[in-house]
């Protein structure tokens, strides 16, 4: 079944279920993608809060950082958070997440602020963001907390009639059930759809070239993105000249006017420019890197047919704890001799299939899957040694593992019914659950096959 090339643009080349697709869109109104984010105390982040909180403790030097539930409608993350900032007169370095959110979705997540009032956080009013404080907290939040996301998304626009939608979605969650879950791909929104050049940035980084990563961030146009922000690339791609640049280039383009200013001043400062960003948005562009590498490792993986569910001797397979987190410091090698032994226990549910996230401390597997990703890397002329960025040492990428697949958790077709925009389609109402770290667009383009990403609301 081919793949849209959007698709493998990010590394991801191949589906892992036959079935056929139902077609449709997502985010046809924002509301259509909900995203309420659970921390691994139980605790849930609610777009609709019923009943009236208490806030819990008082702040102090012990308890500084007050924990508030963060919903957002159509915001960008750091963005939102700048603007929540803002309006506190504070950093947006202080204030901290679990996890970042859909921009174009629906979303609720846990935020702590540190040093901050129950009254001061009242009176943010910022457009389509609602905060609501719950306790005051010794620790600051951060990714170890979060346990997942609950979805609720609104498929529309659908061209087939309701029981071919529900025997096709049904085919498709058993063939993804038969494999043990979904195949962890980084997903779309890791990249870009609109102007997947993330990786392509992270890539620029681990080379060591920040003028090439710069123009990539400042100057490679998409033909998807706006017409203005599209021609402003294009002027500065010919032209070279950053002040220009500077007027020309839309306010809603932030970041990109942030290294633009500094680069007037100092034009062969790269690096210089890209310190201008948010720390945790520079983060993201050697993970982008290593998240299209994981992709091309995992997809290669699948075509070359070996499985995700049953290990081969070379994999790393790690431990999962009771709650269905993957203990990613607890693994084993699998050798000959441990072969049935590890695979008796992916099938308990007590360990999983693991592929390396290229960094510089992170071993590459060994076996059939350890050439799959010698020949990734080799294509791609980078080494895990590349990860250790010289010149911004603070955003070095140290590698990991990750899991293959994950579980899909609760999934469940809520209702067919007809479009109330166009009564001739049909629009599905799915839920489910991910672990931390997973994408739900991953599920959705098994259940959708999308042959546009882009008119699919990807």
């Amino acid at each position: 079944m081919l793949v849209p090339k959007l698709e493998k643009l990010i590394g991801i080349g191949v589906y892992a279920t036959r079935s056929l697709g139902i077609g449709g869109v997502i985010r046809y109104f924002v509301e259509d993608f909900v995203v309420e984010e659970v921390l691994v105390d139980g605790s849930k982040a609610e777009i609709s809060q019923s009943v009236e909180r208490q806030v819990l403790g008082s702040s102090s030097v012990k308890n500084h950082y007050l924990l508030c539930v963060l919903v957002k409608r159509d915001w960008d993350t750091f963005i939102a958070l700048r603007a929540v900032a803002e309006q506190l007169d504070t950093s947006s370095r202080r204030i901290q997440i679990a996890g970042i959110k859909d921009a174009k979705a629906f979303t609720a997540q846990h935020i702590t602020v540190e040093s901050v009032s129950v009254e001061e956080i009242e009176k943010v009013q910022v457009r389509d963001i609602k905060i609501r404080p719950i306790g005051y907290l010794r620790s600051k939040l951060s990714p170890y907390f979060l346990f997942g996301n609950n979805f609720h998304i609104t498929i529309r626009a659908i061209n087939h009639p309701e029981s071919t939608i529900k025997k096709r979605m049904t085919k498709t969650i058993e063939e993804l059930e038969a494999i043990g879950g979904v195949p962890n791909f980084f997903g779309h929104q890791r990249f870009g759809t609109t102007r997947p050049i993330t990786h392509l940035v992270g890539k620029a980084f681990v080379e060591g070239n920040f003028r090439k990563a710069a123009m990539l961030f400042l100057a490679k146009p998409s033909p998807h993105e706006h017409p203005e922000s599209r021609q402003a690339r294009e002027q500065l791609q010919a032209t070279q000249d950053f002040k220009q640049a500077f007027r020309n280039f839309p306010r809603k383009l932030h970041y990109e006017r942030l290294m633009l200013r500094h680069l007037t001043k100092k034009p062969d400062d790269y690096v210089g420019a890209f310190r201008k960003l948010p720390t945790k948005l520079l983060e993201l562009f050697p993970q982008a890197c290593q998240a299209y590498l994981f992709n091309r490792f995992l997809s290669r993986r699948i075509e070359n047919g070996v499985p995700l569910n049953r290990a081969e001797v070379g994999d790393y397979a790690v431990n999962m704890e009771r709650s269905g987190l993957p203990m990613l410091n607890m693994y084993k090698t699998a050798s000959t001799q441990a072969l049935d032994e590890i695979d008796d226990a992916i099938k308990a549910e007590r360990m999983r299939i693991a592929i390396p996230l290229v960094g510089f401390k992170q071993h590459p597997s060994q076996g059939v899957q350890g050439e799959i990703e010698k020949q990734v890397l080799d294509e791609e002329s980078i080494s895990s040694e590349n990860f250790k960025i010289k010149a911004m040492p603070e955003i070095s990428a140290r590698g990991e593992l990750r899991t293959a697949i994950t579980p899909l958790n609760n999934f469940l077709l809520d209702e067919v019914s007809e479009g109330p925009e166009n009564p001739s389609r049909y629009e599905a109402k799915v839920s489910f659950m991910l672990y931390r770290g997973s994408y739900a667009t991953i599920i959705l383009r098994e259940i959708m096959k999308p042959r546009n990403l882009l008119l699919a609301g990807f």
